[in-house]
């Protein structure tokens, strides 16, 4: 059998850390929330250099509150990258907001060069994500958004650890969002 994920390998290494915490939670009888969640959230805002960290579901979950919090919505345009997973897409749509997808970079990150041309009046926020462990160009997002008055989410859900310029992705934008999902 050929695995898409296999993880027993890096579970082999750790999984005396692994198994103690799982019956941690157990024991507590906390399955949702709770001091756990609230020792990770710490520690991943400690980690990332930020003040908060809100643990959520899962990273298309981060995407709609960050979305939704910002007051992005129906007849608004998001600007996102064409390849990524459907969680980048779903978010939007559900808010009543448009995606506006961009082509890739030879990095197969969103080709910032090309943003600027399918920028509206309706365009409120640009969600780049960061993929395969590397860094979308931060610098000429950040750039984009200051002069066009939009709001930049990052969707860091396969970029966990990465930095742009010394900073983790994720904490330049408004908001940064993460996923522990195993791709």
């Amino acid at each position: 059998m050929i695995y898409f994920n296999n993880f027993r390998k890096e579970y082999s290494y750790i999984k005396k850390e692994i198994d103690s915490s799982i019956a941690k939670v157990l024991r507590s009888g906390t399955f949702i929330l709770g001091k756990m969640v609230e020792s990770f959230e710490e520690s991943f805002a400690n980690y990332l250099g930020v003040k908060y960290c809100i643990g959520v579901g899962n990273g298309l979950d981060a995407l709609k509150i960050s979305l939704m919090a910002l007051g992005i919505g129906k007849g608004d345009e998001v600007i996102t990258t064409s390849l990524s997973a459907v969680a980048t897409a779903l978010p939007i749509k559900e808010v009543g907001a448009v995606p506006i997808f961009i082509d890739i970079d030879e990095f197969y990150h969103i080709d910032t060069k090309k943003i600027e041309n399918k920028i509206t009046k309706k365009a409120r926020a640009i969600i780049p994500v960061h993929l395969y462990g590397q860094s979308v160009d931060l610098e000429s997002i950040i750039k984009i958004s200051k002069k066009y008055n939009l709001y930049v989410i990052e969707d860091a859900a396969q970029a966990h650890g990465a930095d742009f310029k010394g900073k983790k992705v994720g904490t330049f934008g408004e908001l940064g969002c993460f996923s522990f999902y195993p791709t």
